[in-house]
């Protein structure tokens, strides 16, 4: 436990949320402390709180006061080294705040497990053996997530934010021009990670290739399409997934799409009015998952699945699957407008 000044990680009520991203997403806190005016504390504010939020229908426009947890667990400033102890881990708290017998926020307690090392020793599997047939010719001799965004191989990007993040322990799932993957990054032995390759002698869909994971895999893992680009922290989602307790957990993107004609509404012959030029809000696969252990025994093997059915599956067996929205950067680079625009996009964000 350490006692620290919690004001470098305060945000005022009604800052826009867009505003207190960078305090949610700074170490070791992966938090605010929400204050009014007078300094009292009002909330916390958790980037799991931030996702369930916009699942609600909230928007990145809206106030901190909509996303926070009210009435969080405080002690008043007399209280001893010992007891605040015990109540951090009687709670199972990673943060304390100190307050005033006024609520005002005076200091911050803040448990020892948030300044362990960043390592992970989940796995992270990347699904890399589709063709990308929609953009042939450039994947004719070159594999689609050998495709380079900024001089460097999106299945590169993907595995150095996976560093970034804490995992070291990969299992790449690998079908058309192989080889070209394999010679590339090897066994991962130059950038201090371990990398194994599930060998498709068949395509098995975005899920199938998961039936070849060792059966020694025993906790849950991140999963991720390999033609995608993210400013996703996946330390975020494995958090995400084990404070909903789920089988399995889907990342999701918001999809605005707006129809540039004035829809007419109809009863049958009957006109009932118009919409002007409306705009559709939906919510797409994203193609970043965690999966239990125990989800692959829904899988058949030997038979291509896609990530959709396998879902199907858990949800039909009665058990849970969670949805996470990514309101980052998130780009599926599966067409040759989109893989422009990663071209552009990414190295304009300085990536």
């Amino acid at each position: 436990m350490e006692r620290i000044d919690p004001f470098a990680f305060t945000v005022q009520t009604g800052t826009p949320i867009l505003d207190a991203l960078k305090k949610v997403n700074a170490p070791p806190l992966y938090a605010a402390l929400i204050v009014d005016e007078e300094n009292r504390l009002c909330g916390i504010l958790t980037d799991g709180d931030l996702r369930r939020g916009l699942l609600d229908g909230y928007d990145l426009g809206n106030a901190v006061d909509t996303f926070m947890k009210r009435d969080p667990i405080t002690a008043l400033a007399s209280v001893s080294k010992e007891n605040a102890n015990v109540l951090l881990k009687s709670k199972n708290l990673s943060l304390l705040p100190i307050v005033s017998e006024a609520g005002e926020l005076e200091a911050l307690l803040i448990a020892s497990s948030l300044h362990q090392d960043n390592n992970i020793d989940n796995a992270a599997v990347i699904m890399a053996g589709g063709k990308g047939s929609r953009l042939y010719p450039l994947t004719k001799d070159c594999p689609k997530p050998m495709l380079k965004v900024n001089g460097k191989p999106i299945l590169e990007i993907l595995i150095e934010q996976c560093v970034q993040a804490g995992f070291s322990n990969f299992y790449i799932s690998v079908n058309y021009l192989k080889e070209q993957i394999i010679d590339y990054f090897g066994h991962g032995e130059s950038i201090g990670i371990s990398i194994d390759y599930l060998i498709e002698d068949q395509p098995l869909g975005t899920a199938g290739s998961l039936q070849l994971l060792p059966k020694t895999i025993n906790k849950p893992f991140l999963a991720l399409n390999g033609d995608l680009l993210t400013g996703f922290d996946y330390r975020h989602l494995m958090q995400y997934h084990a404070d909903h307790n789920s089988s399995a957990t889907i990342c999701v993107r918001e999809h605005v799409t707006q129809i540039p004609f004035g829809v007419v509404q109809t009863d049958g012959h009957r006109l009932i009015g118009f919409d002007e030029k409306p705009t559709y809000r939906q919510l797409v696969n994203a193609g970043v998952y965690v999966i239990e252990p125990s989800v692959l025994t829904y899988l058949e093997p030997d038979t291509p699945t896609d990530m959709p059915s396998l879902l199907g599956k858990v949800q039909s067996s009665g058990q849970e699957v969670m949805v996470c929205p990514i309101h980052e950067y998130w780009l599926d680079i599966g067409r040759p407008d989109a893989l422009h625009a990663a071209q552009v996009e990414w190295t304009s964000m300085g990536r």
